[in-house]
């Protein structure tokens, strides 16, 4: 998926990013790397969609350490089925992408979150941006609600660094390094990596994970900048479904009951990639902006799993006996991006022009070899080896010999697609501009059973147009609007060797802007309308494939605001309201279960909402930031076309940072004070994932060199 953002633009204040000095009205913005790549010269407040941005500062003050706990702060964005904690699964006002792929994101404006590398680490991440609402002009290929942008870190042109080492609960121990070295105004190396290992509340389960994500900024001549990022990460970690609710019930088992086998082992994830960008001013307001990216990834490993199928699952029936399956993974993708860009600014007839125009290709296979063993349909003389059940009340692990998986899905999709886009943003009066764009599209999806020998292609063309509005109306207020078509291919076929249609979107939205305390607290309030057709759910009765289920829609309203407040206090403030819901009626063959127009979308919460507030103040000649947050998840729908659903739970956290000299920095934070018993996200009432209870953690962080 060729969705390309890709913000190259660092800033201090790293929050500021992309805002003007009166707007920020802090600090000045110094820029140290390329311009902004594919979303052009435009600050946050004359750009006619929400954009929020999680700045380095407030990965420090979350201390996150994956993807999605800093999306977390984002009430917009919430966590979808992730695949037993191997990848990355969200939904942005509403709306998930592929139930079978982990969520794309992007990386640098090149697509990191599909294929099969495991949950993407925050070591190396200079910021978040979650850029929501009609995209589909320029980026094309993605989902309606947004889209999520990792700017990582790139080398520049002074030496420093930092070191970091983290302790905490469950017997967690990391280890973060990030050290930049210049050689002269030329070339700058810059070297992050990152090693973690930790128990868990999950009984019997432990993680082991370590990353290198080395940069090269090379500076030939003026006007030219070239830069080259790796990244090899591993990861491993028992493939965990969670717990079961017995009955609905989802404190009838303790959070840590694991209910795998440890024998499986870990399953290991792994990803290789490397991205290489040339910019050059081409003179005047005019630069290139070339690209490629390739990505590897590979999961593989056994599991052992709940069954899903009512007839072969012996809990239902006495309450205690849960039959699994065992399964076996070999998941590998390859995926090939070039892009290229040219952006600037003309006048005609009095009117300012700034123009983006571009194109796009991008290949992407995904290889998925599934191997599966499971129970038979219960009957009086199926036994409990036969069906492999565990005692979820007083499980004793290896208690039957692992069953041996047998040959269940060996299939290779591949996806090729090139796209043209064009976006003019024109400037009517000092206060008043209008953006126009289209794109056009054109994928090739080509899907081998290889099981079957089955092949089957679809050919797709699209054209999406995109068109907004902003109004400068105050100093403190800007107005927009925005409208938007897209679409994006669904990879893959059915179980039978169909191919899917693409979903086709349409979203639209309007808001407003708001700088307040002379720009010292900014952000945005935003009404959103956005629907979709050809949306895919996971085939619970054939793993690895999809079905298609109708049309859906999502409606909502969402306030973010990150700034300082007056007394000294630094604010975060994130409220989502969604309305996320079926729009046709759907039977599920497999399990016999009714999806009714109106029901409402899995694991989207109507109420979200994160707020954290920090105070600094000096203790003698110690700076000191203290802080609390609280988070709030409402309830949510647990298992699509039934009345399962995960209770609200509400999280509070408290913070403290001590700068014990120039150089140092200790850190502590005390997440789920209350120790509530929640729940992050849900596939079926047998698939749930507990949430983690009270933990600590310390950090240690060391800073040397020319940006302390």
């Amino acid at each position: 998926m060729a969705m390309m953002i890709g913000l190259a633009l660092a800033a201090v204040p790293a929050a500021a990013a992309d805002v003007d000095d009166a707007e920020a009205g802090v600090g000045q913005i110094t820029v140290t790397a390329q311009r902004q790549a594919y979303r052009g010269d435009f600050t946050l407040r004359e750009t006619p969609q929400a954009i929020s941005v999680i700045s380095t500062e407030w990965l420090d003050r979350t201390n996150a350490t994956r993807l999605s706990d800093a999306l977390d702060l984002n009430a917009g964005v919430v966590r979808q089925n992730a695949f037993g904690g191997l990848w990355d699964a969200f939904a942005v006002r509403g709306f998930a992408g592929d139930p079978n792929l982990p969520t794309g994101y992007l990386v640098n404006g090149f697509n990191g979150g599909r294929g099969f590398g495991g949950t993407r680490d925050a070591a190396g991440i200079e910021r978040i941006e979650v850029l929501k609402g009609p995209n589909a002009a320029l980026f094309g290929r993605g989902e309606p609600g947004g889209t999520v942008n990792i700017v990582t870190k790139r080398a520049d042109f002074a030496t420093h660094g930092r070191v970091s080492l983290l302790g905490g609960s469950f017997d967690r121990l990391r280890g973060e390094a990030d050290i930049n070295l210049a050689a002269g105004e030329t070339v700058a190396v810059r070297l992050i990596g990152f090693a973690e290992q930790s128990d868990s509340f999950r009984d019997t389960v432990e993680s082991n994970r370590f990353g290198f994500l080395p940069t090269v900024t090379f500076n030939p001549w003026a006007g030219t900048s070239i830069t080259y990022d790796l990244e090899v990460t591993r990861t491993e970690v028992p493939f965990d479904r969670g717990i079961a609710a017995i009955g609905g019930r989802l404190d009838a088992l303790p959070r840590g009951r694991f209910l795998g086998e440890p024998g499986d082992g870990p399953i290991e994830a792994d990803a290789t990639g490397q991205q290489l960008q040339l910019q050059q001013d081409l003179g005047g307001s005019w630069s290139l902006l070339l690209g490629t990216s390739f990505r590897e990834t590979r999961l593989e490993g056994f599991s052992t799993e709940a069954e899903l199928v009512r007839g072969r699952q012996r809990l239902f029936r006495d309450g205690r006996s849960l039959s699994r399956q065992r399964r076996y993974r070999r998941y590998t993708a390859d995926h090939f991006v070039l892009r290229g860009e040219v952006a600037g600014r003309f006048d005609t007839f009095g009117l300012e022009h700034r123009l983006l125009a571009g194109a796009d290709y991008d290949r992407f296979d995904n290889s998925q070899l599934f191997l599966r063993a499971r129970p038979p349909v219960i009957g009086a003389a199926t036994s409990a080896q036969a069906s492999n059940d565990i005692d979820v009340l007083a499980p004793v692990y290896g208690r039957f010999p692992l069953p041996v998986p047998g040959p269940q899905t060996d299939r290779l999709d591949r996806q090729k697609a090139w796209g043209a886009y064009v976006q003019d943003q024109i400037r009517l009066t000092e206060r008043l501009q209008i953006r126009l764009g289209g794109r056009f599209d054109d994928v090739t999806i080509t899907s081998r059973n290889r099981t079957t020998g089955v092949v089957a292609r679809r050919d797709r063309t699209r054209f999406s147009p995109q068109a907004g509005i902003v109004y400068d109306a105050t100093p403190a207020i800007a107005l927009y609007a925005a409208y938007g078509e897209g679409f994006r291919p669904n990879l893959g076929a059915d179980v039978r060797g169909q191919i899917f249609d693409p979903e086709t979107t349409r979203s639209a939205e309007i808001g407003t802007k708001l700088s307040l305390f002379d720009g010292r607290l900014t952000g945005t309030l935003a009404a959103f309308s956005l629907a979709k057709r050809n949306v895919l759910a996971a085939d619970p009765g054939n793993p690895g494939f999809s079905l298609p289920v109708g049309a859906a829609r999502s409606r909502g309203v969402e306030l973010d605001l990150e700034g300082r407040l007056p007394g000294n206090l630094t604010l975060w403030f994130s409220y989502a309201f969604v309305d996320a819901e079926a729009r046709r009626d759907v039977a599920d063959p497999d399990f016999g279960l009714a999806i009714r127009a109106g029901d409402p979308l899995i694991n989207i919460p109507r109420h979200n909402l994160n707020v954290q507030l920090a105070r600094r103040f000096d203790l003698g000649a110690t700076p000191l930031d203290l802080g609390a947050g609280v988070q709030h998840v409402g309830r949510r729908l647990g298992e699509a076309g039934t009345d399962f659903f995960l209770p609200a739970h509400t999280l509070v956290r408290l913070f403290a940072s001590a700068r014990l000299s120039d150089r140092v920095e200790l850190f502590g934070e005390v997440t789920n004070l209350f120790n509530e018993r929640w729940y992050a996200n849900s596939f079926a009432q047998l698939w749930v994932q507990p949430g983690m209870p009270r933990a600590g953690a310390v950090t240690l962080r060391y800073a040397f060199g020319g940006r302390p």
